[in-house]
C-alpha cells in the first residue's frame, strides 16, 4: 500500500494527501516544511502510546509553543508557567499532575482573554500542558491535545521550524 494511501485511510486533510504525491514515508517525512501535519502522523501512528514517546510529543509540543510566546503580553505569565509545568513533568522532575493541570487551565483562561497571536501562544502553551497533566488518564487525548498545541503554534510561528522540532524529537517517519 502506497503512504498516500495509508494517510487517506487515516482520514488526513487533503491538502497532505495532495502533497504526499508519490512520495514514500521515509522521503515526505524528511521533506515535509508542515510541522503541525508531522505531529499528526506521530499522533495518528501511536494509538497505544508509550509514557516514553507521549513525553517527547509534549517538549517537542513545548519547543515549537515557546516560539510563540513572545506575542503574549510581558505581564501575562500563566502561558510559560503552563510550558515550564509540561516540560518539568515530560522530564521526570517532581510535578504533579494537579499543578500541571491548574497550570493548563491558568495557560487556558489566558487563551480565552487574549486575542488573535497571543490566543494561539496560550493555548498552545495550554495544551503542551495538558498533554501532560492527563497522560496518566487518557494518552491519545492529551496527545491529540499536544499535536493542536503545536498546530496553533505552528501558524503563528515558523512552520518549517516546527516540522524541524519534530524530526528532532521523531527522526524516523511513524509506521503507519
Amino acid at each position: 500500500m502506497k503512504f498516500k494511501d495509508k494517510l487517506l485511510k487515516l482520514d488526513a486533510c487533503s491538502s497532505a494527501v495532495e502533497w504526499v504525491g508519490d512520495r514514500d514515508a521515509k522521503t515526505a517525512w524528511a521533506e515535509c516544511k508542515r510541522g503541525d501535519w508531522m505531529l499528526w502522523l506521530v499522533n495518528q501512528s501511536n494509538p497505544k502510546m508509550t509514557l516514553a514517546t507521549r513525553k517527547k510529543l509534549v517538549l517537542c509540543a513545548c519547543d515549537i509553543a515557546e516560539t510563540v510566546l513572545k506575542h503574549v503580553p510581558k505581564d501575562e505569565k500563566r502561558p510559560a508557567e503552563a510550558l515550564k509545568m509540561a516540560r518539568a513533568w515530560a522530564k521526570g522532575e517532581k510535578v504533579t499532575i494537579e499543578q500541571v493541570r491548574a497550570a493548563a487551565n491558568a495557560a487556558a483562561n489566558a487563551a480565552n482573554a487574549a486575542a488573535n497571536a497571543a490566543y494561539a501562544a496560550a493555548y498552545a502553551a495550554y495544551a503542551a500542558a495538558y498533554a501532560a497533566a492527563y497522560a496518566a488518564y487518557a494518552a491519545a487525548y492529551a496527545a491529540a491535545y499536544a499535536a493542536n498545541a503545536a498546530y496553533a503554534a505552528a501558524y503563528a510561528a515558523n512552520a518549517a521550524y516546527a516540522a524541524d522540532m519534530v524530526r528532532k524529537y521523531f527522526p524516523k517517519a511513524p509506521k503507519v
